[in-house]
């Protein structure tokens, strides 16, 4: 008995691996909690009023309503709308890219005076809040060199040019690339601008393109600063353009509006279901950095 005993195979009392079911329960959680109400926008683009507000809740449209898109579509210049949160999103990225990655280089490849306070006051500019800046920010823009950049592209963009977390983020990355590769790199003469190019941003290129996305997805999203910046709706981007199918009067179609947001989000999907990769290698890549 002993014998066979001894004989049995190591992992034959193997048991249920509850922490892979754990994590798998976790993940169907997360992906409820995050796609009903994406699948309840979809849905409700379809429906007709009464169908959204019904009880209990028809997850499905009876009888899909296309239309809302075409009536939601012409119920404000969507089209201006899509122009003006295309170039704040293009341009403010741009910006706050080479400020973020010119500003981590520095960080970690230069040497001067008071680098870590630099540091440090970067990292405390993410306990502000965006609201605390708001009014000086409004007042300052009012009267720049003389004239007033309210409702402007510049008044709205130049504002939320600075950026705490992805510079963050590109310093842990630098911090781990090979010292090696880069001292060889300025042996050969290279200038700190073709290092940055030719060296450093294709060796940190999935958290050079996580951070550009992420910031991306924010400038797309931005509410609060273009409603209060913005007096004119030639000026005014999507997520400000939705305000305009709501009435006031509670007569609001909410099909429409639903259909109108999803104007919104799409771009969003798209660029993350062929970037989430990059994304999440990016975002694990300076973590153990410190």
């Amino acid at each position: 008995m002993a014998d066979l005993v001894a004989a049995r195979p190591a992992g034959g009392g193997r048991g249920i691996p509850w922490g892979r079911i754990a994590g798998y329960a976790a993940m169907v959680l997360a992906v409820i909690v995050v796609g009903t109400p994406l699948f309840w926008m979809l849905s409700g683009s379809l429906k007709t009023t009464q169908e959204v507000f019904s009880y209990p809740p028809t997850w499905f449209p009876s009888h899909p309503r296309w239309e809302n898109y075409v009536d939601a579509w012409h119920a404000a210049p969507f089209g201006r709308f899509y122009i003006n949160s295309l170039i704040i999103m293009t341009v403010g990225t741009a910006i706050k890219m080479v400020n973020a990655v010119c500003t981590a280089y520095a960080l970690v490849f230069l040497r001067f005076p008071a680098k870590n306070l630099i540091f440090i006051i970067i990292l405390a500019g993410l306990m502000v809040p965006e609201q605390v800046t708001i009014l000086p920010n409004y007042i300052t823009l009012s009267d720049v060199f003389g004239q007033s950049w309210i409702n402007t592209y510049q008044g709205i963009i130049l504002p939320g040019a600075a950026i705490a977390f992805g510079t963050f983020l590109l310093r842990q990355t630098f911090l781990g690339l090979p010292r090696e590769v880069i001292e060889a790199a300025r042996l050969d003469g290279c200038n700190h601008l073709r290092l940055l190019w030719d060296m450093v941003i294709p060796m940190a290129r999935s958290s050079v393109i996580t951070v550009m996305l992420l910031v991306a997805v924010a400038k797309w999203n931005e509410y609060l600063w273009p409603l209060i910046i913005t007096t004119t709706e030639e000026m005014r981007p999507l997520t400000v353009g939705l305000t305009y199918l709501v009435n006031r009067e509670s007569n609001t179609q909410w099909g429409q509006v639903m259909a109108a947001t999803v104007f919104v989000i799409v771009p969003l999907l798209v660029v993350f279901a062929f970037a989430q990769r990059l994304i999440i290698e990016g975002v694990t890549a300076g973590a153990t950095k410190g």
